[in-house]
């Protein structure tokens, strides 16, 4: 019988074959791992030393090649760099227009495209490019570069560029990777060269970007460019008018396109309400948002901050390559890794160029012994090559101990190489001098080598006064104020409800309107049966049946107060509460009564300013009360928390509650600070105390250009801090101190005036109209006084006088020019801050005593440098005022005189009796 062929034995090359079967799993995850580590280290992560990837190594490589002083056109580039990149033109040229954008190495000819519209450069066989001179300087030396083969193996390109300057964090670079990306924000070319210096100085640095697009940055997260920091950017937005905003600058990383376009969305969406909007950016960014009717500026631009592109946030992660392995570093870790490259590179061009030097002179001295010691005819009779190196050699002996090396063969034979007519025209007097040239070269080299870092500073410092005219920040660095969505978004829907079936929503148009509203609100809800809660709004919400009250919450406001009676099922008993509902969970009922059986709300009102209203309470008619209709005054009670039970009303049953009179705010008035950093008001203690504002206060602003504005004390208000000279509660009886400068006369005058207008958000000049006129100084004091530095006539004699300026002028209108300051020429103005006496009537020392404790009173001086000139300044110090001061009144003291019998200083006791 036939064996079965599956029970046959197998050959051996056949078993060794099955077993030499490699898994599909292993070879996909060898591979997959050279994949990674080529994308890595071959496309996406820069190297840390020159701050390039390979293809942009390889353009400024084909670049340095082709360089003849002339323009190439890029299409010759791209073609010339595929000789050692080997991917298509596409990426090469699209990696070449980033750099040509970053204007730093590469100087363009034609449409390169524009970063800030998103605009494509134009083909590469229409736009040109060349090194640039800083190029040329700082990223060249094939002396100090290291060689490798091109993929090809047919030429040479460089391992990395021989930089010279912190080239990465000056450009910045982005890439994605397998499993790693790399995100390093751009520089400021003149910040980095100083950085550097002071790493040679020994002192630590802190560097912040610089974005080509401008803007304005907070970089208060910014975490050295490291993994979970994070820097957010802002467009540059101003009022022209009322009806219109300007945007000059846009955020890095986006586009005038797209900035559009976010803006037409959110308007879309009604989180803005805007009517047109107008790109005319050329030259410049120059974007116009023309406002819908009643829309404020100030929320307005609070709410393309909080909607739109005009506010990114960029999360930086700063990856690189070292020694062929990606490496997290932070900005200020690369910046000391390319200064300490910098100082080696240095160090080995200085000592390349110690050998070149000797070696000049050690061939020079060869030469003028072989001239003048005529070995060269020594030579004529000589009948070999071996006889004529063999004589020449015999003929330096004599003088070789006086070299640093040996002489070698090479050197021989170069000596041979010198024409006839050279020896014939040899000068020894010119020789020495070259060698007196020479050898003071050496010296200086030896001298920069020992100090190399004293070097390397001159270095930089000559790059940053050759190359850094026009290379300023144009990001202004700020610090960001949070900005909550839901109090600026616009008011984009209607707030309905249906009291009976329990519904609120946006989609109720049939039923009861309520407010305006947006779509972020939340929304509470009180019900007859004494319960709240709060939801966010949505087209169709059920809350509960037989509501009362209904309207937007504000998470934390504790201003708007709700005063409630309700019957307690429980005991019978009425209680009446004033309550505020500052946190809750939403769409969770909570209960506003002590929970009993049969427990409803009686009486419910909503006070936005904690009013508290008298009511009218009648009991029914057959209760055994002996009073039985009787007022209440909520003010009489305290405000607590949503679940406190409340006070006893009465034991009796209610048969109606009216509301007899309106009522006042019970709450005192609204503390408020400025802080100036972010020029915003706010009620979390940040920056200067300005005062304690009542629902009718102002808050006067006085600006450095000597104009004066009044507006709200609204927390969504926007001011320049840099433009800010004063901000105060308005009083107007404050007494406003002001020095100026007559732009005509270019005199100094003094005036004191009252604020006359009452016309809010409009600006009035106090001070001359006329160009080079300007605001010296200003205070608010009662009773300022200032040293003023004079010279008489065109005397060089300078002399001090001080003088109390109230007694200079008396208060004036606003619009008056004032006092000349002084009759001689004014050089320098000092204020000073007198102590205020005070008599001892109360009112008069709780004014003083106010004064002190509040800066708004203190003197105030805009920073001059030279008053001499008047389009400079005055020295002084600026002190930001913290509330309003009035001036007291000014009353006769007799507490100095001697008193009779029937005469009473002020604050005397009078006894009388009866």
């Amino acid at each position: 019988m036939e064996e079965n062929s599956e029970n046959r034995d197998l050959d051996p090359t056949e078993d060794e074959a099955i077993h030499d079967v490699v898994p599909v799993s292993g070879m996909y995850e060898n591979w997959f791992l050279d994949y990674a580590s080529y994308v890595i280290l071959e496309r996406a992560v820069p190297a840390v030393g020159d701050g390039f990837k390979p293809v942009q190594r390889r353009i400024m490589h084909s670049l340095k090649e082709m360089d003849d002083g002339r323009f190439n056109k890029v299409a010759n580039v791209i073609g010339h760099t595929m000789q050692y990149h080997p991917h298509g033109d596409a990426s090469i040229g699209d990696a070449m227009v980033n750099i040509g954008q970053k204007d730093l190495l590469i100087e363009t000819q034609g449409n390169w495209g524009d970063i800030r519209t998103g605009d494509g450069a134009a083909a590469p066989r229409y736009i040109e490019a060349r090194l640039s001179k800083f190029a040329l300087d700082v990223v060249y030396n094939p002396q100090t570069t290291e060689w490798q083969l091109s993929y090809d193996g047919r030429k040479k390109e460089p391992v990395t560029l021989p930089v010279k300057f912190p080239l990465l964090l000056a450009q910045g670079v982005e890439g994605i990777a397998v499993g790693l990306s790399t995100k390093i924000l751009p520089h400021n070319f003149c910040e980095l060269i100083k950085a550097s210096i002071d790493v040679l100085k020994g002192k630590k640095t802190k560097i912040y970007p610089d974005f080509p697009t401008g803007g304005t940055a907070d970089f208060s997260e910014y975490n050295e460019g490291l993994r979970g920091g994070k820097v957010k950017v802002r467009a540059k937005i101003e009022a022209i008018d009322k009806k219109t905003l300007i945007i000059k600058d846009i955020p890095f990383g986006t586009t005038t396109s797209n900035l559009i376009e976010s803006i037409i969305k959110a308007n879309d969406k009604g989180k803005i309400k805007i009517k047109q909007v107008v790109d005319n950016t050329a030259k410049d960014v120059e974007i116009l948002v023309n406002l819908a009717a009643g829309a404020s500026p100030d929320i307005t631009i609070d709410a393309l901050y909080a909607f739109t592109d005009c506010e990114i946030s960029i999360s930086p992660n700063a990856c690189v390559i070292i020694d062929e392995k990606p490496v997290f570093l932070s900005v200020n870790k690369i910046l000391k890794f390319n200064t300490d490259q910098t100082v080696d590179l240095l160090t080995r061009e200085l000592e390349i160029k110690r050998g070149e030097l000797m070696e000049k002179i050690l061939f020079s001295s060869l030469e003028k012994i072989f001239i003048e010691n005529r070995i060269y005819r020594d030579i004529e009779e000589c009948e070999t090559w071996e006889d004529v190196l063999s004589t020449i050699d015999k003929g330096l002996e004599p003088f070789k101990q006086q070299f640093y090396r040996e002489i070698t063969q090479e050197d021989i034979i170069k000596l041979t190489e010198i024409k006839i007519k050279r020896i014939s025209r040899f000068d020894a007097f010119k020789a020495d001098e070259l060698m007196k040239k020479l050898e003071e070269d050496l010296k200086q080299t030896e001298h920069h080598l020992s100090h190399i870092t004293d070097f390397a500073i001159s270095y930089y410092q000559e790059l940053l006064d050759k190359y850094g005219k026009g290379r300023e920040r144009k990001t202004e660095i700020k610090s960001f104020d949070t900005i909550a969505a839901t109090i600026v978004a616009a008011n984009n829907q209607k707030l309905y409800v249906n009291r009976k079936d329990g519904f609120i929503g946006y989609g109720l148009k049939k039923d009861e309107f309520v407010s305006e509203c947006s779509d972020m609100d939340d929304i509470i809800v009180f019900r007859r049966d004494g319960k709240v809660m709060v939801s966010r709004i949505a087209d169709k919400v059920f809350m509960g049946k037989d509501i009362m009250h209904v309207g937007v919450w504000k998470k934390g406001d504790e201003r708007m107060v709700y005063n409630a009676i309700y019957l307690d099922g429980a005991t019978g008993k009425s209680m009446v509460k004033r309550f505020n509902v500052l946190a809750v969970t939403r769409d969770k009922e909570y209960d506003l009564t002590k929970g009993g059986k049969g427990s409803k709300l009686l009486y419910f009102t909503a006070n936005p300013n904690g009013e508290a209203e008298v009511v009218t309470v009648k009991l029914t008619s057959g209760s055994k009360a002996r009073k039985k209709v009787f007022d209440f005054d909520f003010s009489s009670i305290e405000i607590k928390g949503r679940g406190a039970g409340g006070n006893i009303l009465t034991r009796y049953p209610l048969r109606r509650v009216e509301l007899k009179t309106s009522g006042v705010s019970t709450l005192s008035g609204l503390d408020i600070w400025y802080d100036d950093t972010v020029g915003r008001l706010n009620r979390e203690e940040r920056g200067s105390h300005i005062g304690n504002f009542n629902s009718e206060d102002k808050i006067l602003v006085i600006y450095k250009d000597g104009q004066y504005e009044m507006t709200s004390y609204e927390l969504t208000n926007r001011y320049e801090p840099q433009k800010v000279q004063l901000i105060y509660r308005f009083d107007p009886e404050s007494i406003i101190t002001a020095i100026h400068v007559d732009g005509d006369s270019k005199n100094y005058y003094i005036k004191r005036f009252q604020v006359e207008t009452t016309t809010v958000n409009k600006k009035f000049l106090f001070i001359n109209e006329s160009k080079g006129s300007k605001l010296v100084a200003v205070t608010l004091h009662p009773a300022p006084q200032a040293i003023l530095e004079l010279q008489k006539g065109k005397s060089k004699e300078k002399f001090e006088e001080t003088v109390g300026l109230n007694e200079l002028i008396d208060v004036k209108g606003w619009k008056a020019s004032g006092n000349r300051l002084s009759q001689y020429t004014v050089k320098k103005v000092k204020l000073l801050e007198p102590e205020i006496e005070t008599n001892a009537d109360e009112s008069d020392a709780a004014a003083a005593q106010e004064l002190e404790q509040n800066p708004g009173g203190q003197l105030n001086i805009i920073p001059e440098e030279n008053v001499e000139n008047p389009e400079a300044g005055n020295e002084g110090t600026v002190n930001k005022p913290d509330s309003t001061t009035k001036a007291p009144e000014k009353e006769e003291n007799d507490q100095g005189k001697k008193k009779d019998d029937n005469q009473y200083g002020v604050g005397d006791t009078i006894e009388l009796d009866f």
